[in-house]
């Protein structure tokens, strides 16, 4: 059996309200028959990080963990990230930023209504016209409407977002006919055939870490799953599970919008630690050379709580409705150590994942 070290501090659902100094890093001794990947080391002690490494002196006393160590994708990623899925309308975004002003639009018109006596005894005047108690009942009809867009906006978005999913699980696509060749940090398309009425429009290639396996952090932490979670992780969730982070590990809240009951979501969860490579137009198709990202990065590598993925993404429409193809890579990793000073975070909600 071979012996590595691994430490992370993985973010949590809301880490941009999180101080990462608060959560404790899991240290652990992973025990696998397979040999350990070249060690690397992405974010720091304060933040956000994840490290692989060998042994030192003072590990011994570390939780030990036997886990697989594989560069084969693991089985709840490839459920969960790989085929077609449908992007989240536009709209999700729009309605998200303007929840901050109507909600602040909306305590002003309250704060206004509740001292409209003092007010009124003061005999305020706006260009000849005083502002009487009657008028602040008025203005509560005018900013509640604005208060509730938000809500109107996102129920219309889930809306679309419904009939697109229904849409495609009446009228599935085949897998694209993809020649690729995978290089060092980089991936050539040859070719590209796409199913009939698909338009391509644009590819890149990503990596991220996805979220580390829930048993093995508590096992770490020497927690019970009948006690309370550790700081950045939720309670047990229910059997029906749609996404990877409600599988697997720290997800709470809403990751993704309105998801319809299938056999597998369709709509892409984004990987809170993610970096990615620069956006190619393709203008239908043709070849082209996708870099990874500016940083080197380490190559493909799975364990039970640190999965270093790659993975490619195809953007295309179909039928008016913005569309995914996701398929992922495995990648080989340098010979030589690799130490990126920040981790890389993107938003845990899929409606306001930039493309």
């Amino acid at each position: 059996m071979m012996e590595s070290v691994q430490r992370i501090r993985y973010p949590s659902f809301d880490y941009s309200n999180i101080d990462p100094s608060s959560i404790p890093i899991i240290e652990v001794i992973v025990r696998s028959d397979s040999k350990p990947p070249t060690p690397f080391r992405i974010g720091n002690e304060e933040g956000w990080m994840v490290e692989w490494r060998g042994k030192k002196t003072g590990d011994d006393l570390l939780p030990i963990i036997d886990s697989v160590t594989t560069t084969a994708t693991l089985p709840f990623l490839m459920r969960t990230r790989d085929g077609w899925y449908i992007e989240p309308d536009s709209i999700h975004a729009i309605a998200r930023k303007l929840i901050a002003p109507t909600v602040v639009i909306l305590i002003m018109s309250l704060l206004l209504h509740a001292i409209a006596p003092v007010i009124s005894q003061n005999s305020i005047l706006l260009q000849s016209y005083q502002i009487g108690p009657l008028d602040y009942p008025l203005l509560l009809l005018i900013t509640f409407p604005i208060f509730v867009l938000p809500i109107i906006m996102r129920s219309f978005a889930n809306y679309r977002d419904i009939n697109n999913q229904n849409y495609y699980i009446q009228n599935p696509l085949d897998e694209p006919e993809i020649d690729l060749k995978i290089g060092n940090g980089n991936v050539t398309i040859n070719s590209m055939k796409m199913p009939e009425g698909v338009i391509v429009e644009a590819a890149r290639l990503q990596v991220g870490v996805a979220v580390p396996e829930r048993a093995s952090i508590l096992k770490a932490l020497d927690r019970d799953e009948k006690e309370q979670p550790p700081p950045g992780m939720s309670t047990p969730l229910p059997e029906r599970r749609i996404a990877s982070v409600e599988e697997h590990g720290t997800g709470v809240g809403e990751a993704i919008p309105m998801p319809i009951a299938h056999s597998r979501v369709l709509i892409l969860e984004p990987l809170r630690v993610c970096s990615r490579g620069e956006l190619v137009n393709l203008n239908g198709g043709g070849s082209c050379t996708l870099q990874g990202p500016e940083e080197r990065w380490p190559g493909s590598i799975y364990s039970s709580l640190i999965a270093l993925h790659w993975e490619l993404i195809v953007y295309v429409q179909r039928s008016g409705a913005k569309m995914q193809w996701v398929k992922p890579i495995i990648m080989q990793g340098p010979e030589e150590e690799i130490n990126i000073e920040k981790l890389p975070l993107m938003s845990s909600r899929a409606e306001i994942s930039e493309k």
